[in-house]
């Protein structure tokens, strides 16, 4: 090459900046480029001797050993080991492991249903959130329904799960291990109604699902769901249509009505019931249908008193009320509070006071017109309840017979749902009108025995325990606290109505806790499995 041609500008291609400049010599074992983390050439830099390979996040460090680790964030003494008996319903079991961290939780046995190959984890995921559909839909609360999947997803051999249900959404979360990628599935509860048949149902299901001897597959589950969802309801329409009336005679029987309100009671409530079903046929939402089925038992007590019959008409109209009092809502919306589920119970809460919202608007409007045609209807009535033990104790036991009815309950548990009703109304009244007790104090009691007596079924029969304590309830219901206040809001008196309202809130608050109540005493006294105490409901600082 010339001295002219090497003075000739290159291209980019030929000549790049980093390129050594002519003249300098580079050497082969420089010819690759480096960072400025490489080491320089000579500096001798001592090697581990071990040969491990290069850990992950979760490794333990190289110099951290068990003897020196300090006791900051574990007892001295270690975490206590738990045992669960094995004779004990899922429930608790369940419940129990669900109150306490994923790393304290036992590690399940493995099952024989499981295959040599593993579950299917997407497929047991799918049958743990239908399940949980099902229960949830049933009205179940959301602590007993996370039990529930997590004792599906244990049974198959999936113990790093986490279950989760706000209200309308079911999700659930299965992590092999802290290295591996988690597995997540989500439902959403779209319609929901009462079949406490289909709840007990599903709860075998669960049951036979947790029993170590039993061997049901994940073809078996699926079929045994598909077999719930056809099945018809145990009671036909009319029926249901008949339990509705016999329901508010009997509730008017307990506000001290006669033959003739037991009559017009039932008439008023049949035939309400039969308009919400129009209205439901034609897609309303429920509260238009709660509005619409409140009317016909507040217009027949108005027509009554314009007719100047000599019955009490109030008795009527709160005889209706009880038939749509929201009263299995309020109870899970108060336990799924106490036991730390707040988005639920917030949801459950405001459905319920939709629900209320809509009887008062469709009572109202009935009132106020009655009021401007002249109907001589008196606040001060409720003053003038006169106890009669033997009416009002059959009352309150044909009350529980025909809420449970209405919820769709098996045969086999009416005759213990009528007995813990009738239970109830003798326990309220001998402290009310015998022992002069607050109606509060004494309604708290009667549905603290009513949950008490209701979880002690449910553990005897390892199924739930909504079927032997919504219905006994019944006759506890704050009917006649909420016509009353209605009646003097439509008067113009609104102080008066406003305070009758809140002593209708306050039955209704002392109902939702002392079932709960009731609930909490059973378990307190039972064995369940805990090392020294049974752990508080999860989201609580365990006080």
């Amino acid at each position: 090459m010339t001295e002219a041609e090497d003075r000739k500008p290159q291209s980019d291609e030929a000549r790049m900046a980093f390129r050594p400049p002519a003249g300098i010599e580079v050497g082969d074992s420089e010819s690759e480029t480096t960072s400025e983390f490489a080491l320089p050439t000579g500096l001798d830099v001592p090697q581990s001797q071990s040969s491990e390979p290069e850990g992950s996040a979760f490794t333990t460090p190289g110099g951290y050993s068990v003897e020196d680790a300090s006791p900051a964030f574990t007892p001295a003494t270690g975490i206590p080991r738990i045992s669960l008996t094995k004779d004990l319903p899922w429930q608790d079991r369940m419940r129990t492991m669900l109150r306490m961290p994923v790393a304290e939780r036992p590690a399940p046995e493995r099952m024989p249903k499981v295959e040599e190959e593993g579950p299917a984890v997407p497929r047991v995921l799918d049958l743990t959130l239908r399940i949980g559909e099902l229960l949830l839909a049933g009205g179940e609360g959301a602590e007993d329904v996370e039990a529930a999947m997590f004792a599906v997803c244990r049974s198959y051999g999936l113990d790093r799960c986490e279950p989760n249900v706000t209200f309308t959404l079911l999700s659930i979360s299965y992590q092999p291990s802290l290295v591996d990628d988690p597995v997540s599935a989500s439902r959403t509860v779209r319609r929901r109604g009462t079949d406490y048949t289909r709840l007990a149902a599903v709860y075998q299901l669960v049951d036979d699902l947790s029993d170590p001897e039993s061997h049901i597959s994940l073809e078996e589950a699926y079929g045994r769901l598909a077999e719930m969802r056809r099945n018809r309801h145990p009671y036909p329409t009319w029926v249901l249509t008949s339990a509705s009336g016999l329901l508010a005679g009997a509730a008017s029987v307990l506000v001290g009505g006669d033959l003739i309100v037991f009559v017009a009671a039932m008439l008023g409530a049949m035939l309400g019931d039969r308009l919400a079903w129009l209205c439901a046929g034609r897609g309303l939402p429920e509260f238009y249908q709660f509005t619409v089925a409140a009317m016909p038992p507040a217009a027949i007590g108005v027509a009554l008193t314009l007719t100047h019959v000599d019955v009490k008409a109030s008795a009527v109209i709160t005889g209706g009320l009880f038939a749509l009092l929201p009263g299995r809502a309020l109870v899970a919306g108060v336990q799924d509070g106490l036991t730390g589920f707040y988005i639920t119970a917030s949801a459950r809460l405001l459905e319920v006071m939709y629900f209320f919202v809509g009887i008062v608007v469709g009572v109202l409007v009935i009132l106020y017109f009655g009021v401007n045609l002249g109907a001589k209807l008196d606040p001060d009535a409720a003053l003038n309840i006169s106890p009669r033990p033997y009416w009002q104790i059959a009352a309150s036991m044909l009350l529980s017979l025909t809420f449970a009815v209405l919820l769709q309950q098996e045969r086999s548990t009416v005759l213990a749902v009528t007995l813990n009703g009738g239970v109830a109304w003798v326990v309220y009244g001998a402290m009310h009108y015998t022992g002069e007790f607050s109606p509060v104090a004494a309604t708290a009691v009667a549905a603290g025995l009513v949950g008490l007596f209701g979880q002690l079924m449910a553990r005897y029969r390892f199924a739930s325990a909504l079927p032997y304590t919504t219905a006994a309830i019944g006759p506890l219901l704050p009917g006649s606290a909420t016509y009353f206040g209605l009646l003097s809001i439509a008067q113009n008196n609104v102080d008066k109505g406003l305070v009758s309202l809140a002593t209708a809130a306050s039955l209704a608050m002392a109902i939702a806790i002392g079932v709960n109540l009731g609930s909490e005493i059973s378990r307190l006294f039972l064995r369940i499995g805990s090392p020294e105490k049974r752990r508080a409901a999860k989201r609580t600082r365990g006080f």
